[in-house]
């Protein structure tokens, strides 16, 4: 099997948004050595939603951790919302955005990483709601994917159902927590790279000396 990378992450973390630049980098490097793959959580599960009012002074601190750590900026269009909690008319849950990453899938299955950065983008910066339809339409302009096809594809169980499979292939790698990024290099043999925001200078040291291990010692 080709060796396969996969970044459990949610499109609602704020540290995944931190660590969007990182393995985008890393993905833009290795892409050709290695298969890359973006896989959702459920940070969020849609049967325990609430307003963002609810969340909104966890996050004011929170992001400030971030944006220091990372280097990493949120945009006014969503800090609106976490500022003024109580005018916003945000739900968040992570469902959507999962159905659509699968969605995003059948089109350009080699490119979840890049779709996954722009999910990002579009919430954390440009302050989109992705529980929202509208919230994908440029980015299918910007991947050529039809509309009619994609919100077909978006509203039905088939795809809702290839999501709840994707979240219960996190919980079998046993993630707690976001981001999270594994080596696949057989059926049952995963190495970690990383768990939580790691710097780019860390995952390339890590990844690298897995690279070498394997070369040492390649896997049957």
């Amino acid at each position: 099997m080709v060796p396969a990378v996969f970044y459990c992450y949610d499109a609602y973390c704020g540290w995944c948004y931190g660590f969007s630049p990182v393995i985008f980098r890393i993905y833009e490097e290795y892409k050709d050595r290695f298969f890359f793959e973006a896989i959702s959580g459920n940070m969020i599960p849609a049967e325990y939603a609430q307003p963002i009012a609810r969340m909104a002074g966890f996050i004011q601190k929170a992001y400030k951790t971030v944006e220091q750590t990372t280097g990493i900026r949120f945009g006014e269009d969503y800090l609106w919302h976490i500022n003024n909690p109580e005018q916003s008319d945000w739900f968040p849950n992570s469902e959507k955005a999962a159905i659509a990453m699968v969605v995003f899938k059948e089109f350009h299955p080699d490119r979840s990483i890049e779709f996954a950065k722009d999910l990002q983008h579009a919430l954390h910066f440009e302050g989109r709601d992705l529980t929202d339809d509208e919230a994908y339409r440029n980015l299918l302009k910007k991947y050529e994917i039809p509309e009619d096809l994609f919100y077909t594809k978006l509203a039905g169980d088939e795809f809702r159902h290839k999501a709840h499979m994707e979240f219960s292939m996190v919980k079998q790698l046993q993630v707690t927590g976001f981001p999270a990024v594994f080596l696949q290099v057989s059926d049952k043999k995963f190495y970690m790279l990383s768990r939580g925001y790691t710097s780019y200078e860390n995952f390339k040291k890590v990844f690298e000396s897995v690279i070498e291990e394997l070369e040492k010692n390649p896997v049957a």
